[in-house]
């Protein structure tokens, strides 16, 4: 079986994020990179995979050359190869541009699954999977807790709102947006490090990247706080609470 993990490296959680000089991205000389975790599950769900049919794991990813860090520890891992699209500005691309240019490193590999992460723990678009489905042309299904493959179809079960779970099926090939906490996670031993170093990352350069999201102002939150007392009688300060929650604050009907 043939199985494509999609990764992408993302700030730090420990970073102290600063915007660069024209506001639309962080200073990246001041923070430090990691793999996004949601990506490690779709990692580690695919080395269970082949564990059970065999076959390789493939690592995708799309970014500046500072994502090879990331691909080496998935390689450390225990994926086969890697497939890095090497270009800056992907670096802040959107969910558009970033599945364009891993469909075009990846469509002539003919993978039977492709499997990424929910979502980035930087931006959070949830949609990076989706897109890159579509432009592969093949089935998907998001937020997938259980993975069976069945000869040329695959039996997944989703998660829903409100506790309840969907179990689809579909034919292969077809890419899953994998929920984090599926699994348990494994690390990268002395001898995986050792065997990554020797193991092939293929570069890809991607043609333009066209984002049709552009990013117009970035800034920090703020920390406020803004505590009103209310006074009077405990009846009429409910009264009067509630009044601001609906009229002020529009935060009930």
């Amino acid at each position: 079986m043939k199985i494509a993990v999609c990764l992408k490296q993302v700030p730090a959680r420990d970073t102290q994020p600063r915007v660069n000089e024209s506001k639309t991205w962080l200073r990246e000389q001041d923070a430090t990179f990691e793999l996004n975790e949601p990506d490690a599950y779709a990692l580690e769900e695919g080395f269970q995979l082949r564990e059970r049919h065999g076959g390789e794991v493939v690592v995708c990813s799309a970014g500046p050359a500072r994502v090879a860090q990331a691909l080496r520890e998935a390689l450390a891992r225990g994926a086969d190869r890697a497939i890095h699209v090497e270009d800056d500005s992907l670096a802040s691309a959107d969910a558009f541009a970033v599945a364009d240019a891993l469909a075009a490193a990846i469509e002539g590999e003919r993978f039977d699954l492709v499997l990424t992460g929910l979502q980035s723990d930087d931006q959070g678009f949830a949609q990076t999977g989706v897109v890159l489905a579509e432009r592969l042309g093949i089935p998907h299904a998001t937020i997938i807790m259980e993975v069976a493959v069945q000869g040329d179809r695959v039996r997944v079960k989703r998660e829903l709102e409100g506790g309840w779970f969907q179990w689809v099926e579909m034919p292969l090939p077809a890419l899953l947006t994998i929920q984090s906490g599926i699994n348990q996670l494994r690390y990268a031993t002395l001898k995986g490090i050792i065997a990554a170093k020797k193991k092939e990352i293929r570069k890809v350069t991607p043609a333009a990247v066209a984002s049709r999201q552009r990013i117009v102002r970035l800034r920090a939150p703020e920390k406020t706080k803004q505590t009103q007392i209310i006074p009077g009688p405990a009846a009429d300060a409910a009264k009067e609470l509630v009044r601001r929650l609906r009229d002020e604050a529009r935060a009930i009907e």
